[in-house]
């Protein structure tokens, strides 16, 4: 593995484990600690965008190009996302296991979707 892949993948890790803990902080009440989570979710946001111009860096590539076609999977991707979280909302929160199920089975395919539509099918 080389080193600007590993750097990647742990600064990465961080930035998403610091996001999600701070989406939790921010939407349990039980918590009771909405500010904390916001800063720690944010906190995670930038270190996620920092990764990505390092590793730009360290691999000598250009930043992606912002056209409408990147902004489209951007998008998607987001939706994607969203699908799968209320998949397991739906399962862990709401106790509706057989529904939730299908929704996040519904967001996890839509995420490999993503696979052949920015790498293309050869």
């Amino acid at each position: 593995m080389k080193k600007s892949s590993f750097l990647a993948l742990v600064m990465g890790t961080v930035s998403g484990v610091l996001f999600a803990l701070g989406m939790c902080m921010a939407l349990l009440p039980e918590w009771n600690a909405f500010t904390e989570g916001v800063i720690f979710g944010g906190v995670g946001i930038v270190l996620g965008v920092v990764t990505a111009l390092i590793w730009c860096k360290m691999e000598s590539k250009k930043l992606p190009k912002l056209n409408g076609k990147n902004v489209l999977r951007t998008v998607y991707a987001v939706v994607a996302v969203l699908v799968l979280g209320v998949g397991m909302c739906m399962c862990l929160v709401w106790q509706q296991i057989i529904w939730g199920t299908l929704v996040g089975l519904l967001g996890i395919v839509m995420l490999i979707a993503l696979i052949p539509m920015i790498k293309g099918i050869k």
